[in-house]
């Protein structure tokens, strides 16, 4: 329970929310009897920067130049973290209050018992309205097809230090955090907690952020979601050819085709044949692209986006 942890916590124009967050997670420190450090990533706020001191929190805020989106700020926070050492353990969490600092001792026993692998919160029971969840179920369902994965947990994680050097060299948690630790194949567990609410405000991301966000996750697994889509274009295109077969049988052979009904299917088939076509190969050539060019390495290409590192306490 007393393990030495760093709260690593991705902020934009969400102040109020962090200092919300930051007291809980005094709270907890103090229950603990332990000293927490917290690294805050200012994602290029244009709100003024409002961090306040707490009794059992060391308060760093890493600025960022521009604003790169959070799962960027988790992996610059990350390599930032490998790269100064300390052998402090990372939890990650968002600022909003979401991820609850009262699961913490939660997170820290499950490491405990786990000491090798990444602990990810996953989510339990959400406490968003219908419409959200009918969407999120949508996107776990098309992730599942996509990529053979199965994905119920977000941010809200603890990573031990022994693995934080290699996951600051994964290229794809650049683009989204949770799907790059499945992608690197590094050990990583799972606990179930319920979701918090908001602390304070109200939520940045909107219905085309969302959208994005998801996608960035699907990104993360290019190549078999490239593979996967070819195969179900391959199969359309082998559909679409016994159609033709078909409609030439009944035409030629049955003689059952009305005029005109005959060649106006079998133009449908052969355009959904073309276009099943042409969207494997431009599949095939994503995907060489991608595996043929230089990655972004988080580790390595982290430091210029750091603008200036200021000690709140």
């Amino acid at each position: 329970m007393t393990k030495k942890s760093t709260f690593l916590i991705p902020v934009f124009n969400d102040w109020e929310s962090l200092s919300l967050l930051l007291q809980k997670i005094n709270e907890e420190a103090i229950g603990l009897d332990i000293r927490f450090a917290v690294v805050v990533m200012n994602d290029c706020s244009s709100d003024a920067v409002e961090v306040n001191t707490f009794t059992n929190l060391d308060i760093t805020v890493v600025h960022l130049l521009r604003n790169v989106g959070h799962q960027k700020a988790i992996a610059v926070g990350l390599s930032h973290l490998a790269s100064v050492g300390g052998g402090s353990d990372v939890i990650v969490m968002d600022a909003d209050g979401e991820d609850k600092p009262s699961d913490i001792p939660a997170l820290l026993i499950a490491s405990t018992e786990n000491p090798k692998k990444i602990v990810f919160a996953q989510r339990s029971k959400r406490s968003e309205g219908l419409i959200f969840r009918l969407f999120y179920f949508i996107y776990k369902m098309v992730f599942k097809i996509l990529t053979g994965k199965v994905i119920a947990f977000g941010n809200y994680s603890l990573v031990p230090f022994s693995l934080l050097k290699k996951i600051s060299f994964v290229s794809e948690i650049w683009n989204n955090y949770p799907g790059g630790v499945i992608r690197s194949k590094l050990p990583f567990t799972s606990i179930p907690l319920e979701r918090g609410k908001r602390l304070a405000g109200e939520s940045k991301m909107n219905f085309v952020s969302l959208v994005l966000h998801g996608m960035s996750t699907v990104a993360v697994f290019l190549d078999t979601t490239a593979v996967r889509i070819m195969l179900f274009s391959v199969m359309m295109i082998g559909f679409s050819l016994l159609g033709i077969g078909v409609v030439l049988e009944m035409k030629f052979v049955a003689h059952l085709a009305s005029p005109g009904w005959a060649s106006s299917l079998a133009s449908a088939f052969f355009i959904i044949a073309l276009q099943a076509f042409f969207i494997s190969l431009f599949l095939v050539f994503t995907v060489l692209s991608y595996r043929s060019n230089k990655h972004f390495i988080p580790m390595t290409d982290y430091p210029p986006f750091i603008e200036r590192i200021e000690k709140i306490s």
